[in-house]
């Protein structure tokens, strides 16, 4: 009888025990890190080939006291090694401590090196290796304080590398955790009941693969080469042989009645790789991979019970949520509507509600990653769904009906005015701290939804659960796919980071405003290039601009810019600094058939521009950003310090009769009392608010001005 010590990933350490006993190692017990288990060597190389849970297997070889690298080194020292390796052998030393008296993990390692080195040199002249990727034997030493376990890792690579994965591909989910999560899932009872198994985002096929070995009673390490164990000298072939041909019998037997296991991704080149590992693992004659999206996904009419288990992405990028979201919400659709009787079993790492309650919960670790290892048992309506699910009294329902409230009250003026895109929801209640604008394209209704950032006073954890139960409603309460929404959180942007790409799908929506179509980008930046807000501005300028030459500053996508040359504007002239805003603004002109020579797009920044600018203007839209700056800028800009020379440049280049809108955006703004005694200012704020956004405190000015005395020209 000997000591062993199974490591297993973090969160999995019962069902690692769990496991080992079933495989007949009644001795498993619980501790930190993994499970300890007293058995005869047999029991370890079966724990090696069986385990689908373990990460390594290490056989207990001495424990000692040491409170200095000195103390170390001697204990060590005091180890007959000439019983697990030779000279001719090659070696490595793992090194890991928990509060240990040594605290650099790399020194500790060389001095376990150099004790087991110096004592088979002492006795035999020469000394082994070291390999450092693939040694002969690898000892495994844990430091807690001042307490040193030393151990034979037994495992060589560790136990989740099964040998079908192509070498130097990674995966986002381990093999082992993958098989954590369908023993959690109780799948091998599913599969013995005729039970079928579909992943909806599967990857490289990890799940897809365990679960099949799984139902076929196929050993994880049958595939592997090689075990740590292979070339330790206290290795015993006659116990190990036996438990392959055993493994093999089993797997025999086993294959004669596959259950149905169908997986489906997205991304082509995922599929690609599954279907090559399935290939690797002998399971592509009854394993099938398709390309497919979440949100299409339908569950076959043959098949009236299973398991739906998945890995989803998790994000760790801010700028990945707007993607996230919408995945996790079309997933619990999907588990709703098409899944009734199955059970599902969801790693979520992200935190993204699928509007779905679990039925039980785990947390667990996948590498360094804090998920929820949810499992969901799906009923259909009127079989208590309300109740499990969470579809009773919702949590949100005040969102719900304030949405729908809004909604009846802008429909008739959407109507009336043809308008397609518009704001539906803002903050209107203080819990759900939320703009939702509404995109009616081409491509169908799309939600665009920020989160704005909270104050440090709210609870960050009750403001996640809010958040997580607004978005898992907006959907539905807005008659729209949960693929169809994107999500992002508002945070005040300066300088360049109004330009800054949150992503790079290049994904362009057409929606109309009056008679123009223009391009929106909902998830690449953190503005969609569409300001909703200033709409009556853009309208009352495509209704004026008839002959007129129109001067467009800080022009971004060129919104307005379209309704003057709609409008009939003798020429157009758009100012902006961005070369992306401009490209997407000669797009919008392009769309709408006004790519003529009349429409001038300048690439400069506007006060340097105004500056040297020698023609007059019959119309200008001057809608400057509140703070700028840019390495291509002379300063920066700051709309509250510097609109007085900002608005008397612009206005030098006013024609006589000619009329300059300035608007802006920045809180606590007010026009300077100089710019009353220079010009006729006609404050046009009240008018220039469309329905969609008059709310109390919203952030908006709009002034007409005219006339320009001569010494500003």
């Amino acid at each position: 009888m000997t000591e062993f010590f199974a490591t297993a990933p973090r969160g999995f350490e019962e069902l690692l025990a769990a496991e080992l006993r079933d495989l007949g190692l009644a001795s498993a017990r619980v501790q930190r890190g993994g499970v300890a288990f007293t058995e005869p060597l047999a029991g370890a190389y079966r724990a090696c080939l069986w385990s689908r849970v373990a990460n390594r297997i290490l056989l207990h070889v001495a424990r000692f006291e040491a409170q200095d690298e000195q103390a170390l080194y001697n204990g060590v020292q005091g180890i007959d090694w000439s019983a697990h390796l030779g000279v001719g052998n090659t070696l490595a030393v793992d090194f890991t401590g928990v509060r240990a008296r040594i605290a650099h993990s790399r020194f500790a390692q060389q001095r376990v090196k150099d004790a087991v080195v110096d004592q088979l040199r002492d006795a035999s002249g020469a000394r082994p290796s070291v390999d450092t990727d693939q040694p002969d034997v690898r000892i495994n030493v844990h430091m807690m304080e001042a307490t040193v376990t030393v151990a034979i890792d037994l495992s060589g690579e560790s136990l989740h590398q099964r040998g079908y994965r192509r070498e130097g591909r990674s995966a986002p989910l381990k093999e082992n955790v993958a098989a954590a999560m369908l023993l959690r899932a109780d799948w091998p009872a599913l599969a013995a009941e005729g039970g079928a198994l579909i992943d909806p985002m599967c990857g490289s096929g990890t799940l897809l693969i365990e679960a099949a070995w799984m139902a076929t009673d196929t050993a994880p390490g049958l595939l592997r080469t090689r075990f740590g164990f292979h070339r330790w000298r206290g290795h015993n072939d006659t116990l190990w042989k036996p438990l392959i041909d055993e493994a093999l019998e089993r797997q025999e037997r086993g294959a004669e009645n596959p259950p149905t296991i169908l997986g489906f991704d997205q991304d082509e080149g995922a599929v690609t790789a599954s279907r090559d590992h399935l290939r690797r693992a002998g399971l592509a004659d009854w394993v099938q991979v398709e390309c497919a999206e979440v949100g299409q996904l339908q569950r076959p009419a043959d098949l009236p019970r299973g398991l739906l288990i998945t890995n989803p992405p998790y994000g760790q990028r801010l700028a990945e949520q707007h993607e996230l979201v919408p995945l996790y919400l079309s997933l619990g659709q999907v588990l709703k509507t098409q899944f009734s009787g199955w059970r599902a079993m969801v790693l979520n790492g992200s935190g993204c509600a699928l509007g779905l309650k679990p039925e039980r919960s785990w947390q667990v670790f996948n590498g360094p990653i804090e998920c929820r290892l949810e499992r969901f048992e799906l009923q259909g309506r009127g079989e208590g769904e309300g109740e499990r699910e969470g579809e009773g009294v919702n949590p949100a329902q005040d969102l719900i009906n304030r949405l729908q409230k809004n909604q009846r009250q802008l429909k008739k003026w959407l109507a009336r005015e043809d308008i397609y895109a518009y704001r539906v929801y803002d903050a209107d209640i203080p819990e759900y701290a939320l703009a939702v604008d509404v995109y009616n394209s081409q491509d169908g209704r799309w939600l665009h939804v920020q989160e704005y950032a909270a104050p440090a006073t709210v609870d960050a954890g009750k403001a996640q659960a809010r958040l997580r139960a607004a978005l898992s409603v907006l959907p539905s309460a807005l008659d729209t796919a949960p693929s169809k929404l994107v999500y992002k959180v508002r945070q005040r942007q300066r300088g360049e980071q109004q330009y800054q790409r949150m992503a790079e799908q290049g994904q362009y929506l057409e929606v109309q405003e009056g008679p123009c179509r223009l391009l929106v980008n909902l998830t690449d930046h953190l503005d969609t290039g569409l300001f909703l807000d200033h709409r009556p501005v853009r309208q009352w300028i495509g209704e004026h601009a008839q002959n007129a030459h129109f001067l467009n500053l800080y022009a971004y996508t060129g919104a307005a810019t379209v309704h003057a040359g709609l409008g009939g504007a003798a020429s157009t002239t758009s100012v902006d600094l961005s070369k992306t805003y401009l490209a997407w603004l000669q797009r919008n002109l392009n769309l709408n058939q006004l790519n003529s020579p009349a429409h001038n797009l300048i690439q400069e920044d506007v006060m340097g521009w105004l500056q040297r600018c020698d023609r007059r203007y019959d119309l200008i839209f001057l809608d400057p950003p509140s703070f700028s700056s840019s390495k291509r800028m002379a300063g920066n800009l700051d709309i509250r310090r510097d609109h007085v020379a900002l608005i008397q440049a612009a206005a030098a280049c006013l024609s006589e009769d000619g009329l300059l809108i300035f608007s802006t955006n920045r809180k606590g703004f007010k026009l300077d009392p100089l710019l009353h005694e220079q010009f006729s200012i006609e404050d046009r704020t009240a008018w220039s608010i469309p329905k969609d956004f008059q709310r109390p405190g919203w952030v908006h000015g709009c002034w007409f001005i005219r006339g320009c005395p001569r010494s500003l020209r």
